[in-house]
């Protein structure tokens, strides 16, 4: 009865997660407080898992990456990998991306390189997005430190063989599964669409929501009368009224008392509403805003605004900015810009007042994609330290000098003493999430396995393959990691299949290693769609991209990455 009930608890955390009506960690947290509850763990196993030393080094590692990402060497060489041919370009950009990737959270990797690819015109960013994105996920999968989903896997390892992974564990196949994937990604680039600057679809790219105030001039005549038909760069596609939508709009319709008007089209000739009375844009006068910088940005995976609207969140005083324009992907979105619920990797068309760089929790919430405002860098001398420091850390963990989480809290005391990084910064941006959603997991894995229902899902991969061995047992947990990867988010999937990979390792008597591998190499295998993995999100919308971008690049990029891994895994690792 209590092995149902677990099983059941998980595939309900798992529709919960696919449908994302529902935090991850709230998820995560909820289901653990629940076994605790039920005694299917206790209160010392529960608290174990948080402090677990492999998620430790985790949230180490992502406080120092803050330092790293701020080095003006990622700024630098965004500068110079886009020079040449395009397909050399796109070689050389994924090249770069995939090594930094291999030590560097990626996450930074791919938004140091957004804004200079979506602000440079020689080549097509959607020709570029997809590939860098790509390319960090297979940079990642070649060491320890390369993706959080490998430390995640290591954090379940330590817990349940007491030993942690090497350094350069993952290299031994991650290295060869990386370079025949990016001959094939390099290949399937070229398919990507090609959207310039002046493409229809670049112009269209954003959409104005304006408000009429009452005693506007404009109320009581038409459309045409009012001269909005003809607009400098602008285009009037549709009109809210009393929760309803006019679109197409008519040249004879009469304007009310709070209509909504939406435009599309340039957003940089906004300033052809200025000449209209009584325009209010998202909620301020239109005046205000003209004399303003405008700064495009894109939501990080981090930020308090996924989920919330503009108005919920009080946009305006929390940033001294007003949003004009919001983009996702290249679907159009309608009605009042203040009451769409955001997401991750929405653009954002902000025009921003003086002291917007002063605000705090820029760096927690935004991607910047173009605009004057520049995020503050690292000096010559602190980046050399940094980097030094780091690499330092890195090398005396690979040669098993000093462990990697005493390396870190050392890099992360210099890093506070020369005041590279603030405690107040530390507490801004530490992962919190991403610590509960691990914790928890790692605590769900102990009640699957002392319940049985791991023990359960074990006998029935073994029925699916019964007759086939353990490598198709194998091929079915890294089959398993790669739909829940797709569905959910890595870390999540790694940390859902790791107890049932352990298990059917145990259950056929060999070597738990290689199921180990099929579930990290498994949980990166996210290429084809953009909601599983937070460096798609990022992409996504600067790109232009529709879903089937990511299926026409990523289908045989996902079946090349998973031939490899399954041929090569079991010959480094046997069981």
């Amino acid at each position: 009865m209590i092995t149902w009930a677990v099983l059941i608890s998980i595939a309900g955390l798992l529709a919960l997660l696919i449908s994302g009506r529902v935090r991850p960690a709230f998820a995560f947290v909820s289901l653990a407080g629940a076994y605790l509850l039920f005694g299917l763990v206790d209160t010392a196993t529960l608290l174990a898992q948080y402090t677990n030393p492999a998620l430790a080094t985790l949230m180490l590692l992502l406080l120092v990456s803050l330092a790293l990402e701020r080095t003006p060497l990622l700024d630098w060489l965004s500068q110079r990998l886009l020079n040449g041919r395009p397909t050399t370009a796109t070689a050389r950009l994924m090249g770069t991306s995939a090594v930094l990737s291999a030590f560097l959270n990626n996450t930074a990797v791919v938004a140091a390189f957004l804004g200079a690819i979506s602000r440079q015109r020689r080549i097509a960013p959607s020709r570029l997005l997809i590939p860098l994105s790509y390319a960090s996920i297979l940079g990642g999968i070649t060491t320890l430190v390369g993706t959080s989903t490998n430390l995640v896997v290591n954090s379940f390892t330590l817990s349940n063989t007491g030993q942690q992974l090497g350094m350069f564990q993952f290299s031994l196949v991650g290295v060869p599964v990386a370079l025949i994937t990016f001959g094939v990604l390099l290949w399937r680039a070229r398919a990507l669409p090609h959207h310039h600057a002046e493409d229809t679809a670049e112009k269209l790219a954003y959409f104005l929501a304006t408000d009429v105030q009452p005693g506007s001039e404009l109320i009581g005549k038409s459309i045409e009368r009012n001269g909005l038909r003809n607009l400098d760069g602008l285009y009037l596609l549709e009109i809210e009224r009393d929760g309803r939508l006019i679109s197409p709009v008519g040249p004879d319709e009469i304007l009310q008392r709070d209509d909504t008007l939406v435009f599309t089209g340039e957003v940089s000739k906004v300033q052809a509403l200025q000449r209209f009375p009584g325009l209010n844009l998202f909620g301020h006068e239109v005046d205000n805003l003209l004399a303003t910088n405008l700064v495009e940005v894109v939501i990080s995976h981090e930020s308090e605004l996924a989920g919330q609207t503009l108005q919920d969140v009080d946009f305006r005083s929390m940033f001294n900015a007003g949003v004009v324009g919001i983009r996702r992907g290249d679907k159009r979105l309608e009605g009042q810009l203040g009451k769409i619920p955001l997401r991750v990797g929405d653009c954002l068309l902000m025009a921003v007042g003086g002291d917007f760089r002063q605000h705090r929790n820029l760096d927690r919430n935004f991607h910047l994609l173009s605009g004057s405002f520049k995020r503050p860098q690292l000096t010559r001398n602190e980046s050399l330290l940094t980097l030094a420091g780091f690499t330092s850390v890195i090398g005396l963990a690979a040669a098993n000098l000093l462990p990697l989480f005493h390396g870190l809290l050392l890099l992360l005391a210099g890093l506070l003493a020369g005041r590279v990084l603030s405690v107040a910064e530390l507490r801004r941006r530490f992962p919190f999430e991403l610590w509960l959603i691990i914790g928890s997991a790692l605590a769900l894995a102990q009640a699957m396995e002392s319940s049985g229902a791991a023990m359960r899902l074990t006998e029935g991969i073994q029925f699916l393959f019964s007759g086939h061995g353990v490598y198709a047992a194998f091929i079915g947990c890294y089959l398993m990691t790669v739909l829940l990867t797709e569905t959910v988010t890595n870390n999540a999937a790694a940390a859902l299949a790791f107890p049932v990979a352990w298990s059917t390792a145990q259950a056929f008597g060999v070597d738990p290693m290689p199921f180990i591998m099929a579930v990290a190499y498994g949980a990166s295998a996210c290429f084809l769609i953009p909601f599983g993995y937070q460096t798609h999100l990022m992409v996504y919308s600067p790109g232009r991209y529709r879903i089937r971008d990511f299926l026409k690049v990523g289908l045989p990029v996902s079946l090349t990455y998973s031939a490899a891994v399954l041929v090569l895994t079991p010959l480094v690792f046997p069981f």
